[in-house]
């Protein structure tokens, strides 16, 4: 991983997403990375819903080229298989594989290499997991068959968070922002045109509901910048037509 966050890092586990949030907020450590948006599968919404809960900033984004592949115990053989395992996000990018081998049933694990570490303890041979080849290295597994994504040009975009400190990130080309609007016609255009007169291009916009308040929405808007100056623009013309504004993060572009 580069720009800065380097190889002497010690890497602390975490079984749930909203702890890994606790953790950076509570500063039992340093950063954090998370998926945010994969190209086949789409957003993770629950990344959404806790970096607007917490309070963390953005500091960088990485984009992550993604393999996955059947892995199973040595001398497992894949006309064996009864059952394959692996994260949720990782199966829904494995759907094509799957329909085609439907005497396999698919089961949801809460880690890709985490199925490869289980079906490693258990034994089984009618088991396999859905993984990175490091995995089957790591665990002394076999791959069974490699690709098995629905297309090659599969990405994952991570996000890399720090504790929330108020510190403008170097090189920042990049804004993440969440805003909530009056439930009123032409709220959202009038939001958007804001960065249209700053000249600003968004790359994208997401939308979440709010809790307690069924059919309303928080919008979160990925905005490519060159000029501070600009972007503070739209932000002060947003505020003036939002009833909730809330900056993510500045930080280089991936």
């Amino acid at each position: 991983m580069s720009d800065g966050y380097g190889a002497e890092m010690s890497i602390v586990p975490c079984a749930l997403s909203a702890e890994v949030f606790e953790q950076l907020e509570a500063g039992a450590v340093d950063v954090a990375v998370l998926p945010i948006e994969n190209s086949l599968h789409g957003s993770v919404a629950e990344h959404y819903d806790l970096l607007l809960a917490h309070g963390v900033s953005i500091a960088g984004e990485w984009l992550l080229r993604v393999r996955h592949n059947v892995i199973a115990a040595p001398g497992a053989r894949l006309e064996d298989l009864r059952q394959i395992l692996s994260h949720p996000v990782a199966l829904s990018q494995c759907r094509k594989w799957l329909r085609a081998h439907p005497e396999i049933t698919s089961v949801p694990y809460y880690d890709t290499a985490g199925s490869v570490k289980h079906l490693m303890e258990s034994g089984a041979r009618d088991e396999a997991g859905i993984a990175p080849e490091l995995a089957a290295r790591q665990y002394g597994a076999e791959v069974l068959a490699a690709g098995i994504e629905d297309h090659p040009d599969n990405f994952t975009r991570f996000l890399v968070l720090k504790k929330t400190s108020g510190e403008r990130v170097a090189r920042a080309n990049k804004l993440s922002v969440a805003f909530s609007l009056e439930h009123k016609p032409g709220t959202l255009l009038r939001s958007l045109e804001a960065f249209k007169a700053a000249g600003l291009n968004l790359t994208s916009i997401e939308s979440r509901p709010v809790h307690g308040r069924p059919w309303e929405y928080v919008f979160f808007v990925d905005v490519r910048f060159d000029d501070a100056e600009r972007l503070d623009q739209a932000l002060a013309g947003l505020r003036n037509c939002c009833q909730m504004v809330k900056e993510l993060g500045r930080y280089p572009a991936a």
